[in-house]
């Protein structure tokens, strides 16, 4: 026999109250008995009662409640083997980590904010394939298409500028990459998740999401900055052009806009309660999805029934004895 819910063992400790409860009653009892008169007397008075009975009604509510305990636990007495399929898509996760990504207009900074939030949207994508690519100047695959979540949360945790010795940020690489790290060449069951600022100093990235949805490839985006824009820290304080001037590094959100629209997909801003994530999950779990593999599982057969049962024809039967002694 084996138990789904053991925490609830918990319950079998009314099995011993119940029985000091029982003790304690029939010792108070005995005491006003004492104060009532003399013991004998006072038995010869209620010659009608029958004590073994009592004991009885008492053992079967306590077997009642031992049985109502164990079934609360969820016994299992048959199991078997089943082949369970599990379906979802194959997600890219294409990750900017290009120097404006340094920028603190968003706390603590635009990549550990993107890092926190592709952290908890992993753990919402539980069914599907995940895949990490880097980008700033030129695109890598850090992470290909796995079902590990834990692995892909490592390698998240671990992107950085350091990554991508070239500068710049290449949207457009970031796409075509992405779409290569695809590993089967269906066109559906396909999603690019792509987290950056917008800024973009190389090709036509709306031209790549074009190429993108040719492959079946849905991208969603998401903004993270602000619209005013922030200083980049550089060695010795904030970066300047030649010229000597400021660099402020803003949001771009009318090109982010314009890769998902291009995909059908969907754009989201980045905000401090992480509402996108919700609803980014919710966009792809509505995509159609795919059988990725293939698992074998144990399921049980519920078997609480029996003492469920047990403990109705307990309570019965003590329901049905009377403490009286028959005439």
């Amino acid at each position: 026999m084996e138990w789904g819910l053991e925490k609830n063992f918990i319950v079998l400790w009314l099995v011993p109250l119940s029985v000091a409860f029982f003790w304690f009653s029939a010792f108070r009892k005995k005491a006003r008995i004492r104060q009532f008169g003399e013991v004998p007397l006072v038995r010869k008075l209620i010659a009608s009662f029958d004590p073994a009975k009592r004991f009885w009604k008492r053992v079967l509510l306590a077997g009642a409640i031992l049985c109502m305990a164990l079934a609360l636990a969820q016994p299992h007495f048959k199991k078997r083997e089943v082949l369970v399929e599990r379906k979802g898509i194959d997600v890219i996760i294409a990750i900017d980590v290009s120097r404006s990504m340094l920028a603190k207009d968003v706390v603590p900074s635009r990549l550990e904010k993107a890092k926190l939030e592709l952290s908890g949207l992993v753990d919402r994508l539980k069914e599907d394939r995940i895949g990490i690519v880097a980008f700033a100047g030129e695109a890598y695959i850090q992470c290909p298409l796995t079902f590990d979540k834990e692995a892909v949360k490592l390698f998240l945790s671990t992107v950085s500028p350091n990554l991508i010795p070239l500068a710049g940020t290449a949207i457009a690489r970031a796409i075509d990459t992405s779409v290569e790290a695809f590993a089967d060449k269906e066109k559906k069951y396909k999603a690019v998740i792509l987290l950056t600022d917008g800024e973009d100093h190389e090709a036509d990235p709306v031209e790549a999401a074009r190429r993108a949805k040719k492959a079946g490839v849905r991208i969603f985006t998401i903004g993270i900055g602000t619209a005013e824009g922030s200083t980049l820290p550089d060695a010795g304080g904030v970066k300047k052009n030649s010229k000597g001037q400021i660099v402020l590094s803003k949001l771009n959100q009318p090109l982010l806009k314009g890769i998902a629209r291009e995909t059908e997909g969907a754009y989201f801003r980045s905000s401090r309660g992480e509402l996108e994530i919700e609803r980014l999950s919710h966009e792809i779990r509505q995509m159609a999805q795919k059988g990725l593999r293939q698992e074998r599982q144990i399921e049980y057969e519920e078997n609480y029934q029996i003492f469920l049962g047990a403990a109705f024809i307990f309570l019965l039967a003590e329901m049905a004895i009377s403490e009286r002694k028959k005439e």
